[in-house]
């Protein structure tokens, strides 16, 4: 008779076998659903994600029924508050999944557009064609909203998506997986064209990193732990952002309450956002006067503030002393680290060495300011005189978003429709033959 260890190692063995063949099947499905979405027209991929918005209308309470089931496991668990509420359903957001298909399906379809044609003097003409990636996988924590984002962009981009949410959110990715294959199935599309992970197995994420066969890119969306591993693990190439350090300066020459309502809405408007405001710089020579009005707004919003001496100074009641780690820091909590700089120079080299080149932003009305803050700072969203809440693809007009990338190679900044495709040459002729 075989010991316990022995039957327990056994069990393991069989379960390791079982989800080998489950992702196994996954890639293949999903590499034969490249093929076909590849050459799909726009019009039927509109159809698809009008009958998904459809679905989803129809089938809200259930969605919502199941996001219940997630969040009152995640309250037991003692899950982070930011986590819940990215895990968080509600009406609004199922209404923001509906208007970002509809809006995805309202974009013009980048997959074989032909640009940069040119006439070479051999005769030929040479351009460049937009085509897909192929199959992209997708990694994520707690939104389950990212399941009809990443779907969305994928099968508009002509890309197939395998994706892997979070297992605190299990129960809401299944609701909202069915009403995607439903909706392919309804407008005649290959319904493994997405797939949905059905396990919370972590090996079923190592599995697919090294799925270099199947899978083209992987995009992380999450933490900082989940990206560093997947970078560290992963066998095929990954779009990612580690941190959200974003900052926003106020320059000498800000309108004071243009300053101030841009302050406020890029920290407070949603602390659990990699586009918060982490970091407020302000400019000394106005510092006195805007930083009391500055703290008190912070403070009836119930935020927490780090200062550098100079800005203990002129309030120390309300500003505890910052440490260096508090300007590395990205809170995604009511925390907000102030620093008081001697101007455009020094606000800059700040950001460029603390920064995680994801989003930041001036207050200015000198023009010329603007423009060196815009040339000189290094992110993937430099922004003059507006919150840094605005760094997203849907307000950028990319429809939803798949993820922001800080990374400087093929995608940077939110990865809308063109983020998922690449290009190849095309040449025309008419019997050129080369000497």
């Amino acid at each position: 008779m075989l010991a316990e260890s022995e039957m327990s190692a056994a069990l393991n063995d069989e379960q390791a076998a079982n989800l080998a063949r489950y992702m196994s099947a996954l890639g293949h499905a999903a590499r034969k659903a490249a093929g076909e979405l590849a050459y799909a027209e726009p019009q039927q991929k509109n159809q698809a994600l009008s009958a998904i918005a459809e679905v989803l209308d129809q089938r809200r309470e259930f969605i919502l029924q199941e996001n219940t089931r997630d969040l009152d496991a995640a309250g037991k668990e003692g899950l982070a508050t930011a986590m819940i509420d990215r895990l968080e359903l509600g009406h609004g957001r199922v209404d923001a999944m509906i208007e970002g298909l509809q809006q995805v399906a309202a974009l013009a379809d980048p997959v074989g557009e032909i640009s940069e044609l040119s006439y070479r003097p051999s005769g030929i003409q040479v351009g460049k064609m937009r085509v897909p990636l192929g199959v992209i996988g997708i990694i994520y924590e707690s939104r389950p909203n990212v399941t009809i984002d990443a779907a969305a962009l994928c099968l508009k981009s002509g890309n197939a998506s395998i994706l892997r949410g979070g297992k605190e959110a299990l129960h809401s990715n299944q609701a909202i997986y069915s009403c995607i294959k439903q909706g392919l199935q309804q407008a005649g599309m290959i319904d493994t064209a997405v797939q949905v992970i059905n396990t919370s197995d972590r090996e079923a994420v190592g599995q697919m990193l090294q799925m270099q066969d199947s899978i083209d890119v992987i995009i992380p969306r999450g933490g900082k732990s989940l990206i560093e591993r997947i970078s560290g693990e992963s066998r095929i190439p990954v779009i990612k952002h580690l941190d959200g350090i974003c900052h926003v300066y106020i320059d000498a020459a800000a309108d004071q309450q243009k300053a101030l309502d841009i302050a406020l809405n890029s920290k407070t408007r949603r602390y659990g956002v990699c586009n918060a405001m982490e970091t407020l710089l302000l400019s000394s020579s106005i510092a006195a006067e805007l930083l009391p009005q500055i703290v008190a707004a912070m403070v009836t919003h119930g935020v927490e503030l780090r200062g550098c001496e100079r800005s203990c100074q002129i309030d120390s009641e309300q500003i505890g002393p910052a440490v260096d780690s508090d300007w590395y820091a990205e809170y995604l909590a009511p925390i907000l680290s102030i620093r008081i700089v001697d101007g455009l120079q020094q606000a800059i080299e700040h950001i460029n060495h603390y920064g995680s080149k994801h989003t930041d932003a001036i207050v200015t009305e000198n023009l010329s300011h603007a423009r060196e803050f815009l040339r000189r700072v290094d992110s993937s969203s430099v922004i003059v005189n507006a919150s840094t809440g605005f760094a997203d693809g849907f307000e950028y007009g990319l429809g939803a978003e798949i993820g922001i990338s800080t990374d400087k190679l093929h995608a940077r900044g939110p990865v809308g429709l063109q983020g998922l495709t690449s290009q190849k040459y095309v040449v025309f002729g008419d019997g050129n033959l080369r000497s």
